[in-house]
């Protein structure tokens, strides 16, 4: 909507099908659940995540519209002071006995998985997690070798997300601007996200990477101080500092920024979600295409996960490689991808599906299995591309007359360096429930003074 144009100035949203699916099948089969009404899909036992505290509201109500299914929202421990919340905000569903909302450990859980009116689990967390709900463990530990859920399982797990920096001719401000950029996509609730910037790429032949490095690092010393507050991070954090002892560390060592190569195995970082406020950095030969597709394919091969990719290129390096950038989106194996932005803004955006990339099962489920959001309830959901503009206002006017995208907004309040975010978000909130004029302006004043 024009409104939408406003608020999310510059940036566009593309929902790819997987390969094969004409434009016929996807307007017959777009309305999954809705398509029949009468058919009921039973009851969906839904896990809550514990790090968002609107991932439970939204899958709940994905269950219920996209395959007429009704729930038990099992919330996580983390999320208990909310449960009144919930209640209040999801009163019209408890009332019509479409949703009950349940307390508890992870006892309570499993006796739920097993269950013999559940027809269906939903679950928002890690692999592990997922791996014990299906498979659950041996008296030592292990994962038994043969499933034991007997119902379909649907699941978003996390991953460790790529940043892939294609060199380009940057300016300070260019410099200055996407490096709080990769601060947010790792700082943003202290890094307790399924989807938060893990590994940056970087090429080893750009005459800017100390300098945007340097940037880098001070971003992530000079935003705000957040709790590290999710379960078990303290003990991650631990870890990462015995793993890489050569770790450079910030507000109050809770923050790490990790050069890894030849002196520092990479491999935990690659393969380990960390879930906390450690950033690595990993260098590759080439510029241009050459770099590009190298970074492609290290993420594709090395990288535990197929959530979510981050892409930072200039304008004018974009258009330069022309079709070989889109080629190289094409070949990203991830449910997300983001071009000059994060893929936590499509996660923002209810008709962008949110999910793996497709291909995960029980033996090998890499970062989950199906879809939620997807408010266009469309089947055969491939993935989102997100794209936004490198430049934030008043520096984007330049693609007016040249290559790259236009923006009316100055830096973007998701920034964890924007101070004004929590008076933008209440507003955003009230605008969405009662849309004023008084309202919106009040946004884009909050947006511009910050």
């Amino acid at each position: 909507s024009a409104v939408d144009g406003l608020l999310v100035s510059g940036f566009s949203g593309e929902v790819w099908l997987r390969p094969g699916v004409t434009l016929a099948d996807a307007q017959r089969k777009a309305g999954l659940g809705q398509l029949l009404p009468n058919d009921s899909g039973g009851v969906g036992l839904v896990l809550g995540a514990g790090n968002i505290t609107s991932i439970p509201v939204l899958d709940v109500l994905y269950e219920l519209i996209a395959h007429n299914r009704v729930s038990i929202l099992k919330i996580n421990p983390t999320q208990d002071p909310l449960a009144p919340v919930f209640g209040r905000a999801l009163a019209p569903l408890i009332s019509l006995g479409l949703l009950r909302i349940v307390q508890g450990g992870g006892e309570v859980g499993a006796a739920l998985t097993e269950h013999a009116g559940i027809d269906h689990v939903h679950i928002t967390g890690a692999a592990r997690t997922f791996e014990t709900v299906v498979f659950g463990r041996t008296a030592t530990g292990k994962r038994r070798a043969r499933p034991r859920l007997s119902v379909p399982i649907t699941a978003e797990l996390g991953g460790v997300s790529p940043i892939i920096v294609v060199p380009g001719k940057w300016s300070d401000a260019d410099l200055r601007f996407q490096a709080e950029h990769v601060a947010t996509m790792r700082l943003h609730n202290s890094g307790h996200n399924c989807v938060a910037g893990q590994v940056v790429i970087l090429s080893a032949d750009w005459a800017q990477r100390e300098r945007f490095l340097a940037e880098v690092e001070a971003a992530m010393s000079r935003a705000p101080q957040r709790p590290v507050w999710y379960p078990g991070a303290q003990a991650r954090l631990a870890e990462v500092a015995d793993e890489y002892p050569g770790a450079r560390w910030s507000s109050g060592h809770t923050r790490a920024v990790i050069e890894v190569g030849t002196d520092a195995d990479p491999t935990p970082m690659e393969t380990t979600e960390y879930f906390v406020p450690a950033l690595g950095v990993v260098t590759l030969p080439g510029n241009g295409q050459e770099f590009l597709d190298a970074a492609v394919e290290y993420a594709n091969a090395r990288l535990t996960g197929t959530l979510g990719a981050n892409l930072l290129i200039d304008p004018d390096t974009e258009a330069a490689l022309g079709d070989g950038f889109e080629h190289a989106v094409a070949e990203l194996r991830y449910g997300t991808v983001a071009i000059n932005t994060w893929t936590g803004v499509a996660f923002g955006i209810p008709t962008m599906p949110w999910g793996a990339y497709p291909g995960g099962t029980l033996e090998d489920v890499q970062s989950g299995i199906g879809v939620v959001h997807n408010a266009l309830l469309l089947d055969d959901v491939e993935r989102g591309v997100m794209r936004g503009p490198f430049r934030p206002f008043p520096r984007s006017t330049g693609a007016l007359i040249g290559p790259g995208t236009f923006s009316a907004l100055p830096r973007p309040p998701w920034f964890v360096t924007s101070p004004g975010a929590a008076d933008g978000g209440r507003l955003l909130t009230r605008f969405r429930i009662r849309p004023r004029l008084t309202t919106l302006l009040g946004i884009l004043e909050s947006a511009f003074r910050s």
